[in-house]
């Protein structure tokens, strides 16, 4: 299969999960600014997802500029994926609607949590195929930020058991760290 058949329908897939989110955001019952100012939580949890689905758009498609050759093993990695993000916006919904609540704040690290590791199911799956030289290990190098982002989303779905808002300060911080854009993989899809 071409790569580029693989990124267009990852493409739609995420497509469809932002446009799914944004239509879970209802307007409020009155017609105050107050009544806006009630529904915080719903907004600020679909521009933490927001935020998290656009991270993983933006890595797959350096990451895919650098795979030259994609077959069953990276196709079917790259549905496990896209299967744990569609999950985003039923825990983005419920989260919001039940801002520091624990369960619903620890379902939403979980469903950050899943997609990580399928992230890094992915590129193993690419890096074995491409072989010990693989432009994309090169490119990862340590991968500090893909290695410790699964740890901090689950000390953030214990944390929401003894302090939710906490959680949402680690979900946060990690995707902070995600947004500063990583000069390697920059430096190897131009080179």
């Amino acid at each position: 299969m071409e790569r580029d058949r693989l990124t267009a329908f990852t493409d739609g897939v995420l497509a469809i999960i932002v446009t799914i989110m944004v239509l879970e955001l209802r307007p409020p019952e009155g017609a105050l600014f107050a009544d806006l100012a009630r529904l915080w939580p719903v907004f600020l949890s679909y521009v933490l997802s927001f935020v998290y689905i656009g991270i993983y758009w933006n890595n797959h498609h350096h990451f895919f500029q650098l795979v030259d050759k994609v077959d069953g093993a990276v196709l079917w990695a790259n549905l496990h994926l896209l299967f744990w993000l569609s999950l985003i916006p039923f825990a983005t919904a419920w989260a919001g609607e039940h801002g520091g609540q624990a369960a619903p704040t620890a379902l939403y690290g979980a469903s950050l949590l899943a997609p990580a590791i399928a992230w890094y199911v992915l590129q193993s799956v690419i890096v074995r195929e491409q072989g010990r030289d693989s432009p994309l290990r090169q490119a990862l190098g340590r991968d500090l930020k893909g290695k410790l982002s699964p740890l901090v989303y689950l000390a953030g779905v214990g944390l929401a058991f003894v302090q939710p808002v906490l959680s949402y300060v680690l979900y946060a911080g990690v995707a902070l760290t995600w947004l500063v854009p990583d000069r390697r993989m920059e430096s190897r899809v131009q080179g």
